[in-house]
C-alpha cells in the first residue's frame, strides 16, 4: 500500500531508541523527510549515520530535552522553517517514570503528558497550513487499565489519551487529525523490558505470561501503527486510541 508519504515533513521527539527510532525509520523507508529529537548528542549522532544508509527519505537530529518548553517551541518552528512545512509529528518522548515519589509525578507531566501539549500546540499552525496535518501520541496500555505502572507513568498516559481525545474534535473542522498509539509490552535491545528482564527476572515472566500471543511486541510493529495513523491514507481517523498489544489488554473499547 502506497502510504502517500513521499517527501512529507515529520517531526518525531525521542528519536534514536526503542519505538522512536522505530518510528523515524518507517518515516524513511516511506520517503518522508524527518527531524528528530533527543537529549543524547552522540546518539543523535550514530542515528544520523545509520539513517542515511537507508534508502527513501532522509533524516536529521537536534539535541532538546522536552521539558524545557521554550526550546521545545523553538525547535517545532526553526524545523518547520528547514522543511517548508510540517504535515506530522509524533509525540514520542516518555520520561518512563513508573516509580512512586513526587520527581517521577513531576517528570511524567513534564516529560509525557506537557511535551505532547507543548509540542502539539507549537506544531498545529504549520499543520494547518499543510492541509494535511496530522498528530500522533504515544499513550501505552499502562494509560488504559490499571496495572504495575499504575501511578505517575500510567496516570499521564491516561491523561495523554483524554488530551489528544478533545483536539481531535477541536480540530477535525481545521484540517489536522489527532490520535494515539497505545503500545503494549515492547521489547528491544537496550530498553526497559530488557532490563527488567535482567534485573526483575520474576516480574519479566509475569509480564510475559500475561500476553496470549507468548511475547513482547518489537518497536517496528508500534511504529507502523503511528506511520499509518499519521499517513494521508487514514485521512478520516481521528480521535481514536489504537491499541497495539498482542490482545494483553482485555477491556472492550466503546
Amino acid at each position: 500500500m502506497d502510504l502517500q508519504l513521499d517527501g512529507a515533513r515529520v517531526l518525531v521527539t525521542g528519536g534514536t531508541r526503542g519505538i522512536g527510532r522505530a518510528i523515524v525509520e518507517a518515516f524513511v523507508d516511506e520517503g518522508a523527510v524527518v527531524e528528530f529529537c533527543a537529549r543524547d548528542a552522540a546518539e543523535i549522532e550514530a542515528t544520523e549515520k545509520a539513517l542515511a544508509e537507508r534508502s527513501g527519505g532522509r533524516a536529521t537530529g537536534a539535541r532538546l530535552d522536552v521539558r524545557d518548553g521554550p526550546a521545545l517551541t523553538s525547535w517545532v518552528d526553526a524545523a518547520a522553517g528547514r522543511l517548508g512545512g510540517l504535515d506530522a509529528v509524533v509525540a514520542n518522548v516518555s520520561a518512563l517514570a513508573a516509580g512512586p515519589g513526587e520527581e517521577n509525578w513531576y517528570a511524567s507531566f513534564e516529560v509525557d503528558l506537557m511535551g505532547t501539549v507543548r509540542l502539539a500546540t507549537a506544531a498545529l499552525p504549520h499543520l494547518e497550513a499543510s492541509g494535511r496535518g496530522s498528530i500522533v501520541a504515544i499513550s501505552s496500555v499502562s494509560g488504559r487499565e490499571s496495572d504495575f505502572a499504575s501511578g505517575p507513568y500510567g496516570t499521564m498516559k491516561t491523561a495523554i489519551v483524554g488530551y489528544v481525545s478533545g483536539l481531535a474534535f477541536q480540530l477535525a473542522g481545521r484540517g489536522v487529525r489527532a490520535n494515539v498509539v497505545s503500545p503494549g509490552n515492547t521489547y528491544f535491545a537496550g530498553g526497559f523490558w530488557q532490563a527488567i528482564e535482567q534485573g526483575q527476572p520474576d516480574l519479566y515472566a509475569d509480564s510475559l505470561a500475561l500476553n496470549p500471543t507468548g511475547r513482547m511486541g518489537t518497536p517496528e510493529e508500534m511504529a507502523r501503527a503511528v506511520v499509518f495513523l499519521s499517513s494521508p491514507v487514514s485521512g478520516f481517523t481521528t480521535g481514536t486510541n489504537l491499541v497495539v498489544d498482542g490482545a494483553l489488554t482485555r477491556g472492550i473499547q466503546l
